[in-house]
């Protein structure tokens, strides 16, 4: 389930594929930030719950780390 967007790298935050190219694909955008999506089906799950999904995202990045719990790392 990466996110994580690299150089050229797009990955479906819901279902975790791959996407080799981002054209043409369904997309959403979400607090300033463009997701890129397999299907539709996936873009609607990302659009009911968004707020889920960029949370889980920030906390494989390492950015939820607070003193005295446990810390994230990459996924």
């Amino acid at each position: 389930m990466k996110s994580v967007q690299g150089q050229g790298q797009h990955w479906d935050p819901v279902c975790g594929k791959e996407l080799d190219t981002p054209e043409g694909r369904p997309t959403a955008e979400y607090k300033k930030r463009r997701y890129f999506f397999c299907s539709e089906r996936c873009r609607h799950a990302f659009e009911r719950q968004a707020e889920r999904f960029r949370l889980n995202e920030l906390a494989r990045v390492g950015a939820l780390m607070t003193p005295g719990r446990v810390r994230w790392g990459l996924a």
